[in-house]
């Protein structure tokens, strides 16, 4: 293992402790370096570290926080530190980390979203190019002294053609923005789409992803990796697709089916464009022969989607900032585990004294009472004299332990409400 230990500015000749231990896992940019040693961390770099080799380093390093990318981040990897509390993903999905492991472990998880996003639009839109006038063919023939224009003039062309695009986000919404700009007719599906965001961005709703592929002439995949959409371009939808259209991918391999692409596409004539597959290699060099990729009229880029010094300097800014104000103020912007609801049942808010051991004393008289806390903050007033604890409550507490609160001389009220779940 060889990592690369980069000073920071609280390190230095007295002896100051960094405020964090950073473990970098994958490779950073220059500009993200120099601002995360700003921050007073120590920021150790190895940008090869994986599967045991990353579990070894963080015992070694015990980090704070472990910033990764493409690298896979499992529940033994979360166990060999005592100290890890926030893992940054420096890319815009998270399916590369247990994150119920994280969260079990109290561990956060933030990503860096939206700042990939002109990047991957870029590239779903080269692909659609390449599919429609099969570039890469006409240079390899090219090369090999071979002159077919007759071939390679039977392009459809795309404007005045329908776009269809599934999954709304920030990618989604740069490539309807593209799509315009060709003079294309836009639908879209997606679970968050309503028919007045659909009338602000200029596009057809459809109702289901099979209008989507009854409708388009090209398909265009922009959705996250999760269970829900693990091979949602299943059968179903290739052959409702119409013949000789366009389906490009570049979101996650596991959204569609290979196996029923493979199965389908010679019979339909559709012509693909992928930038993502399933179970591809984690690492930036390796062997990797999928049967998708030698089929006919079936063109294929390595994952690069959001891999132009643009967004990457973007993304590491984003981890810089997470991490950051991590460090300040306890906050984990971007955080994507952080419970939508708890099993919360009472809110009791406490209005009390800002002086030592009134929340101590809240807190014992709840423990006392077996009711559990579900989540709380305190509220400090301009002049910090005086403050307010919103606590959620597991149950709603008896009233003698509600009693027992307001008898604590610096305690100004107490009230408690039920929560409707």
């Amino acid at each position: 293992m060889s990592n690369q230990t980069l000073e920071c500015s609280t390190c230095d000749s007295t002896g100051s402790k960094p405020s964090a231990v950073i473990l970098l896992a994958d490779s950073f940019r220059k500009q993200g370096l120099e601002a995360l040693g700003k921050c007073g961390c120590e920021v150790v770099l190895n940008p090869s570290l994986k599967e045991a080799a990353l579990e070894e380093a963080i015992s070694a390093t015990n980090p704070d926080i472990l910033v990764v990318r493409s690298t896979k981040v499992t529940a033994k990897m979360l166990d060999a530190s005592e100290n890890l509390s926030v893992i940054v993903r420096a890319g815009a999905g998270y399916d590369t980390i247990d994150v119920a492991a994280a969260s079990k472990r109290g561990i956060f998880v933030a990503n860096c979203p939206s700042k990939n996003s002109v990047a991957v639009a870029e590239l779903a839109w080269s692909l659609i190019l390449t599919c429609d006038r099969k570039i890469p063919d006409q240079v390899i023939d090219l090369r090999n002294g071979i002159w077919n224009k007759k071939e390679y003039s039977k392009a459809k062309g795309l404007y005045g053609r329908t776009l269809g695009v599934v999954g709304l986000g920030e990618i989604g919404k740069e490539v309807i923005r593209r799509g315009k700009a060709f003079g294309m007719e836009i639908v879209a599906w997606s679970r968050s789409l309503t028919d007045n965001v659909a009338k602000e961005l200029g596009i057809t709703k459809c109702d289901s992803l099979l209008d989507v592929a009854n409708m388009s002439d090209v398909i265009t995949v922009h959705l996250s990796a999760t269970s829900e959409t693990e091979h949602i371009i299943d059968e179903d939808f290739l052959r409702a697709m119409k013949d000789g259209a366009t389906l490009v991918n570049t979101s996650r391999g596991k959204v569609i089916d290979e196996q029923a692409l493979v199965k389908v596409l010679q019979e339909k004539k559709i012509v693909v464009g992928l930038d993502v597959y399933q179970n591809e290699p984690t690492t930036g060099e390796s062997e990797f022969t999928p049967e998708i990729i030698n089929q006919y009229l079936v063109y294929g880029t390595h994952h690069v989607g959001a891999s132009t010094e643009q967004a990457q300097d973007a993304i590491a800014m984003e981890a810089v900032r997470i991490i950051d104000t991590y460090i300040k103020s306890g906050i984990v912007p971007n955080c994507i585990n952080r419970a939508k609801s708890t099993p919360a049942k009472a809110m009791l808010s406490v209005r009390h004294l800002n002086l030592p051991g009134v929340l101590a004393y809240v807190f014992e008289s709840i423990s006392h009472a077996g009711v559990n806390v579900e989540e709380m903050e305190n509220i400090i007033y301009e002049g910090a004299e005086a403050a307010c604890a919103r606590i959620q409550l597991g149950e709603m507490p008896a009233q003698e332990q509600i009693e027992k609160i307001r008898g604590n001389d610096n305690v100004l009220s107490v009230t408690v409400s039920s929560i409707k779940s």
